[in-house]
């Protein structure tokens, strides 16, 4: 369990003095990239761990660094890497947060435990987006156990496909916390014969029901979670925006698009005018993914006058009947403004 070899390692360097990250690896039976996250959570968390460089260099703890963490119980080392988040360690079951932050905090030496307050009263991540409600999570407490125990789970899950509501037999490998939404990587059981399930994505928030079996799994060898979220948001971006529309772009355009288009249409026009010299006017032409014609039609019109749509056609096409709507909406002799 992660929260028992963080303080294993921890441990570690304070018997041995020094170890290189391979010795800490074959020590803790995981791999060198575990033993790299495992160092940077402890930093993180306020543990004063440092690397030495060069033929004799190995990780090491700031001389006279003594813990005194005897007393932490495993629930309160597990929300260790997310003191800084306790809303989402809250809805994960970590409730013990604040308990395990003063229990490290007591740990350090005075000089340390003032820098790591400091840290705390300075800098706070506030995980969820702006303007929106959290999602309802009930049942996120026991997945998330399931996650760190290696539990087998049946959950009924509501998706947008017909038929709506499904029952899947799932092994989860993970949960990720995305713009204030919660997300299950799981995948199937694997059955003999057959070929070993890619991992998928499930909202937490429609999951109507779960059943933790008794049963565990193995976890895939070499699977690293937050790889496996940077792939598939990769992927999902380029599913979600599979088409592309030759646009102009003011200065004020440009500069508003990061405000008023989506990321991936606003990271593009950025891009790509990195890459472009504005024109004699200072519009920019670029290339941007759009999702659909309709779609675009929507974004685009945010820009108003900023933004020149040159191709597709239809695209093109659609924005001029609607602004031509809109003249003949405002005009000053409008039906609807007259007497």
């Amino acid at each position: 369990m992660r929260a028992s070899r963080l303080l294993s390692l921890l441990l570690l360097l304070q018997t041995r003095e020094r170890m290189t990250a391979r010795e800490l690896a074959a020590e803790l039976e995981v791999s060198v990239r575990t033993v790299y996250r495992d160092v940077e959570s402890l930093s993180t968390a306020g543990v004063p761990v440092y690397a030495d460089r060069g033929p004799a260099g190995g990780y090491r703890l700031l001389g006279g660094y003594r813990t005194r963490l005897t007393g932490l119980t495993e629930a309160e080392a597990a929300s260790l890497p997310l003191s800084g988040i306790p809303g989402p360690a809250t809805q994960l079951g970590l409730g013990d947060v604040l308990a395990a932050e003063l229990k490290l905090l007591a740990a350090l030496p005075p000089a340390l435990r003032g820098r790591a307050t400091s840290i705390r009263e300075r800098f706070h991540l506030d995980a969820p987006g702006w303007f929106r409600t959290p999602d309802d999570v009930p049942h996120l407490h026991a997945i998330a156990d399931a996650v760190w125990n290696q539990h087998r789970i049946d959950v009924r899950y509501r998706r947008w496909r017909h038929p709506q509501h499904v029952t899947r037999t799932l092994d989860p490998l993970g949960v990720v916390l995305k713009a204030g939404s919660w997300y299950l990587i799981a995948r199937t059981p694997h059955q003999p014969g057959e070929p070993r399930p890619e991992p998928r994505t499930y909202r937490v928030s429609r999951v109507l029901t779960v059943h933790t079996r008794t049963e565990h799994f193995e976890r895939p060898a070499g699977f690293d979670l937050a790889a496996h979220w940077t792939a598939y948001t990769q992927r999902f971006e380029a599913d979600s925006y599979p088409e592309h529309a030759t646009v102009r772009l003011s200065p004020d355009g440009l500069a508003r698009a990061p405000v008023l288009l989506p990321p991936a249409m606003a990271r593009a026009a950025l891009d790509g005018a990195t890459a472009t010299t504005p024109g004699p006017d200072g519009w920019t032409q670029v290339t941007l993914p759009i999702e659909s014609v309709r779609h675009a039609h929507v974004e685009f019109l945010k820009l108003g006058a900023d933004a020149e749509v040159l191709d597709p056609p239809e695209l093109r096409h659609m924005i001029t009947a609607t602004v031509r709507a809109l003249a003949t909406r405002y005009a000053p002799d409008a039906p609807h403004l007259r007497g």
